[in-house]
């Protein structure tokens, strides 16, 4: 199997999905289609580098603004997500070749009081809370209790995560890291949730604000994955954004980063500098900033941040190199859900040496790692079938 020898990069545009899935409806999504709606909401995306690659053409319905006509530059078409679920953990691990049989365990109604009383015992602070909300929202309804308490703000979502919000002048970080630790522990089994997240905050009542210090204790892959198989082969791999955390560190460490831009930073100097190898990147706030607060100008305006960002990355690619951008999951910002959507994702893949074929839909995210798999000559994957020989020239 031949070893290529540039680098290979999987950007993961986190909550970017690009229209229903097969079983939307059946996740309560109905309606869901995170790039088709904000085009329509907006009157149309102006998005010249990405319809030039041919995001337009990824879908057979279009985008409203992006001419259906373009020839595009990239290897263009859809993912479908196989594994059960619509959380990061899920579809990273799905891209990485791991799908789950059962989908992680959520708690809509809130924890079972006996695990959170044994949190509270073991940590020696009480808690709040305990429902599905608003990371913002339950901060604004019980920021001030909490730091007149010191007790614990503990809340979930439709997604599976047990978040710990924890105000940075009431409780230092490292032992709200290590109370989220703990949690990691008793969270396993039958209560197992895919993350168990640290939310810090700060500000005063009425104008609390989350920090850069958040930090994501997942559940380690239960099977193989893409950068397992990278480690055993010596692979270089560089990650960029949450993937150590989505990945419980297991072989793969990572800069997180707060902001797109910060990524997009991280991305070139990676380029710039790694003679071989692959990088790994979760591109956060179309997510966790617009899609989760309902924010359809600020999605909109990060769809024009990574439009004009996009020359910059291409200009770095060396004649080997193959880039894919993609998705998680869907985040649509015109729902009433501020919650994760059950969608297909965008699949482009550029590289100098890459043809501008129609990729279709695929049946899995894992088909992504499974053409990287390929790409550098390792063992296949348990899930996926690779497009590599469709693509390169």
């Amino acid at each position: 199997m031949k070893r290529h020898s540039g680098r290979a990069a999987i950007v993961v545009l986190d909550g970017l999905g690009i229209g229903p899935a097969p079983d939307t409806a059946a996740y309560g999504d109905e309606g869901s289609d995170t790039l088709g709606n904000l085009a329509r909401a907006v009157g149309g995306l102006q998005l010249p580098n990405l319809e030039k690659l041919g995001l337009g053409r990824c879908r057979a319905s279009g985008i409203a603004g992006l001419a259906p006509g373009v020839s595009p530059t990239a290897a263009h078409g859809i993912a479908q997500p196989a594994s059960p679920g619509k959380d990061s953990t899920t579809g990273h691990w799905e891209i990485c070749g791991v799908l789950l049989r059962k989908a992680f365990r959520t708690y809509p109604k809130g924890f079972p009081v006996p695990l959170l009383d044994e949190f509270a015992q073991r940590t020696g602070r009480g808690w709040l809370g305990n429902k599905a909300a608003s990371g913002t929202a339950i901060m604004d309804e019980l920021g001030a209790e909490h730091q007149r308490t010191g007790q614990w703000i503990v809340y979930t979502s439709a997604d599976s995560v047990f978040q710990v919000a924890a105000h940075e002048e009431t409780v230092p970080l490292a032992e709200l890291y290590q109370a989220c630790a703990l949690a990691r522990e008793l969270l396993m089994g039958e209560d197992a949730v895919s993350r168990v997240i640290a939310r810090p905050f700060e500000g005063r009542a009425g104008d609390y604000r989350r920090t850069a210090h958040r930090k994501d204790f997942s559940i380690a892959p239960t099977g193989t994955t893409l950068l397992d198989r990278m480690a055993d082969a010596g692979v270089v791999r560089v990650g960029i954004g949450k993937v150590d955390d989505l990945f419980a560190g297991r072989n793969i460490s990572s800069e997180h980063t707060p902001t797109n831009g910060d990524a997009y930073r991280l991305i070139e100097q990676a380029l710039d500098s790694l003679a071989t190898g692959f990088v790994f990147v979760n591109v956060i706030e179309f997510d966790q900033t617009w899609g989760h607060r309902n924010d359809v100008p600020g999605f909109h305006q990060g769809l024009k941040e990574l439009d004009n960002w996009l020359p910059r990355l291409l200009a770095r690619l060396r004649p080997d190199d193959l880039v894919m951008l993609t998705a998680d999951h869907g985040n649509d910002p015109t729902t009433p859900s501020t919650d994760h959507s059950r969608e297909v994702v965008p699949l482009l893949v550029v590289g100098p040496k890459v043809k501008p074929v129609p990729l279709g839909i695929r049946r899995t995210f894992a088909d992504m790692g499974q053409t990287v798999a390929e790409y550098f000559g390792l063992p296949a994957l348990a899930a996926g079938t690779s497009f590599l020989q469709d693509v390169v020239a």
